[in-house]
């Protein structure tokens, strides 16, 4: 990883001046994960998330919602541009227009230097297990534990640049169930040019002028259909791109008064027939085959219609100081609000921020304003979406981006500016995805019919906006739930599956109960409430006499969540009841199953494979596990001691999880291997004190 605080700035600028840095380089930047609510996104310390520089290094990767469910990503690109007027650089050069970029796609070089990237949590994440192994789906290690956080956690980044301006972004999210849909993202811009110790460059102490910040958006929802549909779904090719409050349009298109938001939003709209890889209308991501690339990202029942790219996504305005002296809102910000093709010169690769050329095209679309017509009624001009059919990518090979530009603003040495936005996303459910797919499919309901229904979700993002605004104006103070266990352990058993949890003792928030809940053959598929214990309970057991207990041969994966009642609290869209502790702490991600059941008479048991004969073929004993020796059809709860010839214990096991299989790796109670030669077991039922004993061969 590039570390700018181990280089003195001096030297620095001498690597800017001559080396620079390689838009290689961005390899070594690091990336992280917030992955706490149903919406998760990777981030990078560079200050932005490149196209095909994420975990996964495709283009589309990242944003994901519902994000238990696989390959729901939507995000194929951003960019953070900065840009001014009169700038003089650290050799006294004066450019007429200044812009750092940090994407949407590599620069020539990178004007943005690293400084800090560190995750703060408000409480320690859960610790899970299943069958003794640590089961996890994102790596979110944490830095520092601050219970004063408000969010679950946050990602403090602190980015220096070749301008002389500082950016701190707050990536901030919750797990409260009613707020964990936005990733909440708080910018400082601050001139610090040579008055910061940490500066990158030796600049000039100059007062920066018309300073704007611009923020790019290429949406493409989403991965899991991109195979289905049509390849070009992957990069947005289809996206669809509207507002609300944006700025000249604001009444132009009768935007009802409640969603007089700062927004900008996108959906899988309607793809060419050129395109397509289905012969039916694609508005939803209708999945009704599976063949190709398709196959490595579908279950095979997807085929039965589900609507696989529902979602709504978007991001909101909510705070930009109208000046470095006036932190309260401009409500005129964004004062650029725009749609550009994707593949747009400067939105390629190569910005070069010693290239004045590049640099005033890229400023020019900067300030460009608002536009005075939306994406969507450009290619829908009446509004109504559910009956599209013409092609959103407007004749362009990348399909159509959005942008957010915050500006002008003069910033003296010192000063700064803070800009709050978030990113969200909603939509229709799982469920309804598969009834109203099935029903497409068997041509129940029309397209047009199916459409309506998708087109909800835009109401269902606009009710995440009202949250998010009242929360917000709230100072983010949400009612708060439970805070998760600090252990979850589920370990596979004979008799049943067992589950144990210890809740965390530093939790301010009082607890009435746990909820488990589980589902079948894969951890994104649907999960049912199992058991509602009181507040007290640590601990569970799932067996095959509960109703639609768990099935021997089949997958099972949990999840708990503790819960606690209160009254709800309308000036943040709480409503009253359970709020309950975020799933994904808790979330497993390898299966569990029932084991074999316990023998049902000490005669049964069988030592396998005996004599154990190291050197004996593979398919004899465990082919990917040496030195293993097996005990079949033995008591659930049981003892078994192994000695020597002479009477010398060797080793002693408890087996106690109520199966019929125990496992010895052929090694004594200090873990050495033992020799060959003629062992006597003798295995005890812990029960009814019967015994068996019975001899073993060991050759190496």
């Amino acid at each position: 990883m590039f570390n700018i605080q181990s280089v003195s700035k001096r030297v620095l600028a001498v690597a800017v001046l001559t080396l620079l840095i390689s838009s290689a380089s961005y390899a070594q930047f690091k990336n992280v994960y917030m992955a706490v609510g149903s919406i998760h996104n990777w981030y990078s310390e560079i200050g932005c998330e490149l196209e095909s520089a994420g975990f996964v290094a495709s283009q589309q990767d990242g944003l994901q919602w519902p994000a238990i469910y696989r390959y729901q990503d939507m995000q194929a690109m951003k960019g953070m541009w900065i840009g001014s007027k009169n700038f003089t650089d650290e050799s006294g050069t004066l450019w007429p227009t200044k812009v750092v970029t940090v994407g949407p796609r590599p620069p020539a070089f990178y004007a943005a230097f690293p400084m800090e990237f560190k995750r703060y949590a408000k409480f320690k994440p859960t610790e899970v297990f299943v069958d003794g192994n640590f089961s996890y789906g994102k790596d979110v290690k944490v830095d520092e534990i601050d219970p004063t956080l408000k969010f679950d956690q946050m990602l403090n980044n602190v980015v220096n640049t070749e301008m002389g301006i500082t950016i701190t972004r707050k990536i901030l999210a919750s797990s409260q169930q009613f707020h964990d849909n936005y990733i909440v993202y708080e910018y400082e811009f601050k001139n610090t040019g040579n008055t910061d110790t940490d500066a990158a460059i030796e600049l000039p102490n100059q007062t920066v002028t018309d300073f704007y910040a611009y923020f790019m958006f290429r949406y493409a929802v989403n991965k899991q259909t991109r195979f289905v549909i049509g390849n070009s779904t992957g990069w947005g090719y289809n996206t669809m791109n509207d507002a609300r409050g944006d700025g000249a349009n604001v009444g132009k298109y009768g935007d009802p008064a409640t969603e007089r938001y700062r927004t900008q939003f996108a959906w899988h709209g309607n793809l060419p027939v050129s395109e397509k890889q289905v012969p039916y209308d694609n508005i939803g991501g209708p999945i009704q085959q599976r063949t190709g690339s398709a196959v490595a990202f579908l279950d095979a029942g997807d085929t039965l219609g589900r609507l696989g790219a529902t979602q709504f996504v978007g991001n909101i305005t909510l705070h930009a100081d109208k000046s470095p002296t006036d932190q309260t809102d401009d409500a005129t910000q964004p004062a650029t609000t725009d749609y550009q093709d994707s593949d747009l010169g400067a939105y390629k690769a190569g910005n070069d921020s010693r290239n004045s050329g590049k640099m005033e095209a890229e400023y020019a679309l900067m300030t460009r304003g608002n536009n005075p017509v939306r994406h969507a009624r450009v290619v829908q001009a009446d509004g109504n979406y559910a009956a599209q059919t013409a092609s959103p990518n407007l004749g362009k090979s990348g399909g159509i981006s959005s942008a957010n530009g915050y500006g002008p603003y003069t910033l003296a040495p010192g000063q700064s500016v803070k800009i709050v936005w978030a990113e969200g996303a909603a939509g229709m459910d799982f469920a309804t995805q598969l009834d109203l797919g099935k029903k497409f499919k068997a041509g129940t309901i029309t397209a047009l019919q199916k459409n309506t229904e998708v087109m909800k979700g835009k109401d269902s993002l606009m009710k995440t906006w009202e949250s998010i605004t009242k929360a917000y104006q709230a100072n983010w103070n949400i009612p708060q739930a439970p805070f998760p266990p600090l252990t979850f352990d589920i370990n596979s058993g004979g008799d049943g599956i067992f589950l144990k949890w210890t809740q965390n003792p530093a939790d301010p928030n009082p607890i009435d109960g746990w909820l488990v809940y589980r589902a079948l053959s894969n951890f994104d598929s649907t999960y049912y409430q199992i058991a509602d214990l009181p507040a007290g309970t640590t601990s569970f057991k799932d067996d095959e006499t509960a109703a639609n207990g768990p099935k021997r041969g089949l997958n099972n994966y949990y999840y708990v969540v503790a819960y606690r009642n209160q009254a709800g609290d309308a000036a943040t869209n709480t409503p009253a009841g359970r709020l309950m502790s975020g799933r994904y702490y808790t979330q497993t991600y390898d299966p569990v199953k029932l084991k074999k059941p316990a023998g049902k008479t000490m005669s049964d048991i069988v030592i396998v494979p005996n004599p154990f004969i190291i050197n004996a073929s593979k398919d004899v004993g465990f082919p990917d596990e040496d030195n293993k020796i097996a005990f079949y059809d033995i008591p659930g709860r049981c003892t078994i001691k192994i000695f020597t010839e002479l009477g010398e214990l060797v080793e002693s096991i408890d087996h106690t999880d109520g199966s019929g299989d125990a496992f010895w790796y052929s090694t004594t109670s200090s873990k050495q291997l033992v020799a060959s030669g003629i062992y006597i077991v003798v295995i005890t039922n812990t029960d009814t004190g019967e015994s068996v004993t019975q001899k073993l061969a060991i050759i190496r």
